[in-house]
């Protein structure tokens, strides 16, 4: 190891090191992964507030396996690659034109948001109720556990986040009809039909999961009528047609089962915010959060108590993750719009604003409470602000 090279004169300026603007910290001179340091600037060089330790609350899905098929593909999170993660899981799906994925079900409720593309959804319920409807961009669909569904990429293909009420779930265990009847006796499938065992000769020898077929036709050729008649609340919200709640940083469309009626287990929220701005200091009450980087870069300090916290950095595809009732703030790093989904396993969104907080509480406590200035008391909003602009270039540290 003598041709080691001891002498560092030859690293580039450029290259970024762990030395923060206060002295603390020194070079690293390698081995090192100078991209994933370029990717996570404030975990490399964490600011002087954070402390103490935190587990990882960072995945990314390009770092996950991708299964491929013909007619798509799937990668997931779960608690296998984010461990902390143990309320929800995600998996990341696209389908080609006339993709499918097959006619199945799960233990646990199904939600989704499609990021591109369209698709078409069916489902029947336990009551023989029906639902078939296509899915675009910026909508969402809910299966609640244990009913039967399906979704086939229509003309453009499409991709789509699909989240589960259970952590440790994956895709790859589910419940199909094709990995049933492979399983399943001829002489039994005969009898439950009421058709010859020949009728069953060219099923599928195990599970299909993602296979291609044909484009199918318009939603109005396909539909099939149910005796029962379809299912008597929707499976289907329109998140983008939604109202949000607009602030100077961004925007908030909140959805849950106040106006999504079918979604039991899993509220979210769909959250815009502007270069210079970020989501403001919060916690959630109720729940953990999960969360999906759709656009931008950004970053989050989450806070545990006990004088721990630790920043991450995000990035378009990334999972995060909030342990239940944690402080937190999410802060827009890059020069375009950072757009992320929270999502909670809860049938209602609730969070908690500090500011808010303080500023219902009587002033002379907060004022001893945290030596709080004139001019902090009187900024305090009563009312909620979900995005906030803040001075200064978001890029710069704090």
């Amino acid at each position: 190891m003598n041709d080691f090279p001891s002498d560092q004169s030859h690293i580039p300026q450029n290259i970024p090191q762990p030395i923060r603007s206060d002295g603390a910290g020194g070079p690293d001179w390698g081995p090192r992964d100078v991209m994933r340091d370029l990717e996570n600037p404030d975990m490399f060089v964490p600011t002087a507030t954070d402390a103490g330790l935190l587990p990882n609350l960072k995945f990314s899905f390009s770092d996950t396996h991708m299964k491929l098929n013909r007619g798509g593909w799937s990668r997931e999170v779960t608690v296998l690659e984010l461990p902390v993660a143990t309320t929800l899981a995600g998996v990341n799906m696209y389908l080609t034109p006339g993709g499918v994925r097959e006619m199945h079900w799960h233990q646990q409720a199904e939600w989704a948001y499609m990021i591109r593309g369209e698709a078409r959804v069916t489902a029947v319920d336990q009551n023989g109720r029906n639902f078939i409807a296509d899915i675009g961009p910026g909508d969402l669909w809910y299966f609640p556990a244990g009913l039967p569904h399906s979704i086939q990429g229509l003309a453009e293909g499409c991709e789509f986040l699909l989240v589960f009420d259970d952590g440790s779930f994956s895709e790859l265990n589910t419940l199909s009809i094709s990995d049933w009847l492979a399983h399943t006796p001829g002489e039994v499938l005969s009898a439950n039909f009421g058709v010859p065992e020949e009728a069953f000769e060219s099923r599928p020898d195990s599970q299909v999961y993602i296979f291609q077929a044909p484009v199918p036709g318009s939603l109005e050729s396909q539909r099939v009528e149910s005796p029962y008649g379809s299912v008597p609340l929707s499976f289907k919200h329109r998140l983008l047609a939604q109202t949000p709640i607009v602030t100077p940083g961004g925007s908030v469309r909140i959805v849950d089962s106040t106006n999504f009626p079918i979604s039991q287990t899993i509220a979210a929220a769909l959250v815009e915010i502007k270069p210079g701005a970020m989501r403001e200091l919060h916690w959630h009450p109720n729940q953990d959060e999960w969360q999906y980087y759709l656009t931008g870069q950004g970053r989050m300090t989450v806070f545990s108590g006990n004088g721990t916290a630790r920043t991450f950095n995000y990035r378009a595809g990334d999972v995060g993750y909030v342990p239940f009732a944690n402080g937190h703030y999410i802060q827009n790093t890059g020069t375009e719009t950072l757009w992320f989904l929270e999502m909670f396993k809860s049938s209602r969104f609730e969070d908690v604003s500090l500011n808010q907080w303080m500023a219902l509480t009587p002033n002379p406590l907060v004022q001893d409470n945290i030596h709080a200035s004139p001019e902090l008391m009187n900024a305090l909003r009563k009312e909620k602000c979900p995005v906030v602009k803040y001075p200064g270039y978001p890029g710069e540290s704090p």
